[in-house]
């Protein structure tokens, strides 16, 4: 079966972990090696999206670190079938940059599905946005996880979940 291809963009503040968030769920692998994301940095996993057979190849667009795009990054984020939001934990404001970018996007592109991850949980002394902070923003996203891109903590769990409302928005309507 040729698998049904959609693109997925990962974006956040710096320093969230989107790369490691990525790097967890298509290699099974995290560095502590920090390494800035320049530009857009693009990966691919196929997985078997639940319980339809259907083989779903994702295209995984890790776009570069910010609190506010322009033109170059909206470029990227052109003929996205779904977004993973990424925060950090341990930085609150990176929860409000996160809602900024949220905001952006859906102004320039419209709806997709989307999930957001509070990632880092894994740093329980040094976590400091709270769970009714969390509950407070995680209407806008059709799910909310709190991830640990080292751990593996609710990784692919919820990019697989993401993968699941793309085959629903996209294929099943069709």
């Amino acid at each position: 079966m040729t698998p049904v291809t959609s693109k997925v963009c990962v974006v956040g503040d710096f320093a969230v972990g989107k790369t490691s968030v990525v790097e967890r769920f298509v290699n099974n692998h995290f560095s502590e090696k920090y390494l800035t994301t320049v530009g857009v940095k693009i990966d691919t996993k196929e997985i078997e999206s639940a319980g339809t057979g259907i083989a779903h190849k994702l295209v995984i667009w890790d776009v570069a670190g910010s609190d506010r795009f322009g033109d170059t990054e909206f470029a990227y984020l052109r003929g996205a079938s779904g977004y993973i939001y990424v925060a950090d934990g341990t930085r609150p404001a990176t929860l409000g940059a996160v809602e900024n970018l949220r905001e952006q996007i859906a102004g320039k592109y419209g709806p997709a599905p989307s999930v957001l991850l509070v990632n880092k949980r894994d740093l329980t002394s040094e976590w400091c946005i709270s769970d009714e902070r969390i509950s407070g923003v995680s209407g806008a996203y059709d799910d909310l996880y709190r991830t640990s891109a080292r751990t593996g903590e609710d990784v692919e769990h919820a990019l697989t979940r993401l993968a699941g409302l793309i085959i629903d928005n996209d294929f099943r309507g069709a």
